[in-house]
């Protein structure tokens, strides 16, 4: 074999290995005809809102939603990303009535009814607080696909360690994207007003 001819064998050998070990992968994966999905977001819940009501997820559908899984105990990332939002729904302006904005619990122990009303109360007055039993949490977190767990602190109380991504979810209640929050307020609601 040519010194000239060796590069070419060695480029044609690479690239059949490397075909190789994709098909393998596509054939271990169920196919090549097969492509793989992304993981759903999102799904039925029945919770209840800070003045008793019950809210479906099929009350959410029509408007676009913002929803934001945190907890009333939550030193910093809940009151800032839920002060980030007032402050979007304050750049809507009547636009605002148009959208849904959710704050859903991961800490239902503590996060009651009463507790949510006066949480909010500090917030923009759309946004809607939702908790429920344990059970139900446990299920609108996995939906969601959120990361939420109890951290024991020495005082013997505990923390939440927890997802702190927006969710921003289409009027069907389809998953859109995590909404950026960290721009001007009035850049967010001119985002968001594209899926009213």
């Amino acid at each position: 074999m040519s010194s000239a001819a060796r590069p070419l064998v060695i480029a044609t050998a690479f690239a059949a290995s490397l075909i190789l070990g994709l098909l393998l992968v596509f054939w271990a994966m169920g196919g090549v005809g097969k492509v793989a999905q992304p993981a759903a977001i999102g799904g039925p819940f029945q919770l209840t809102d800070q003045h008793g009501k019950t809210v479906t997820d099929k009350n959410l559908k029509g408007k676009p939603t913002l929803i934001f899984f945190g907890y009333t105990h939550c030193p910093d990332v809940c009151p800032t990303s839920l002060f980030e939002i007032s402050e979007v729904l304050r750049a809507m302006g009547k636009d605002a009535d148009k959208v849904n904005a959710v704050f859903i619990s991961v800490d239902p122990e503590r996060d009651n009814q009463a507790t949510m009303k006066d949480y909010l109360s500090s917030f923009d007055p759309h946004l809607e607080g939702l908790s429920g039993d344990p059970e139900a949490i446990a299920g609108v977190i996995k939906s969601y696909r959120v990361y939420a767990k109890k951290v024991p602190t020495k005082d013997g109380d505990y923390t939440m360690d927890h997802t702190a991504l927006i969710y921003l979810m289409d009027r069907d209640g389809r998953f859109v994207s995590p909404f950026n929050l960290k721009r001007a307020p009035e850049e967010a609601a001119a985002d968001l007003k594209r899926y009213l």
